[in-house]
């Protein structure tokens, strides 16, 4: 009876021990997490993002996605007694790694919490526009050209992440400054007669588009590309699924 007794005692007492180790196993087992940009839907974009915790501070993660060409965001066209271009629209990928430091630690496991850290970003946008252009004469042109747009960026990062559950978390990316180097790039669909590169380059002084643009720089027949070091700015908010 003694032996019976003592054996219950010392079950009772490893079994609870074993079943908080293997919770502690399995907890440190979350280190991945997948998550969906929802700020991002608004402009047609669908990135998905995951994150890898690398220790008690550090995470790093990588963020893909396509951007179709529906979307409430869009760039006003040119429209002058010469030149009518509706809004541009583009769609593309759009990939972006990042590196963490997390304020809070963690001995293992999805990491949460007021965060900052770097990120690149890397864009391939294609875009078409149309129009129609009027020379001196009155007589009308289509204008067609298929344009791509390039981009190579970095900058710095902070943010929150916050626990909605075990495994449920959301992430606000507050603040995200960065520049990037932009290459646009156009080709001919539909050539104009060479009298529209002079209405176009008056046009763009009017929209103050030549305050982004290189002083010499103007575009031609034969030059229909340029390179612009522009400022961004990145924030968003990503639900996410920790395993």
């Amino acid at each position: 009876m003694k032996y019976h007794l003592a054996l219950l005692v010392s079950l009772l007492y490893v079994l609870p021990s074993a079943g908080q180790d293997q919770m502690e196993a399995q907890d440190k087992e979350v280190r991945n997490r997948v998550g969906l940009m929802v700020t991002d839907l608004i402009n047609g974009a669908y990135l998905l993002n995951y994150e890898r915790a690398l220790g008690k501070h550090i995470g790093v993660a990588l963020n893909a996605g396509y951007k179709g060409d529906k979307g409430l965001l869009s760039l006003s066209g040119l429209d002058t007694d010469q030149i009518k271009i509706g809004d541009i629209t583009y769609s593309g990928l759009k990939i972006v790694p990042e590196f963490r430091y997390y304020l809070n630690e963690k001995g293992s496991g999805m990491l949460t919490g007021f965060y900052f850290g770097a990120y690149l970003k890397f864009l391939q946008y294609n875009s078409d526009l149309g129009g129609t252009f009027i020379n001196s004469a009155g007589e009308s042109f289509e204008v067609l050209y298929e344009g791509k747009i390039n981009v190579a960026s970095g900058g710095l990062m902070v943010g929150y992440k916050l626990n909605l559950s075990k495994r449920l978390s959301i992430d606000f990316l507050i603040a995200g400054p960065g520049a990037g180097n932009y290459n646009f790039k156009l080709k001919n669909i539909i050539p104009p007669p060479d009298e529209f590169y002079d209405a176009l380059n008056e046009a763009l002084k009017q929209y103050s588009i030549f305050d982004l643009l290189n002083a010499e720089f103007k575009f031609t027949d034969n030059r229909q590309n340029t390179n612009l070091l522009l400022p961004e700015f990145r924030y968003g908010i990503t639900l996410g699924y920790s395993f």
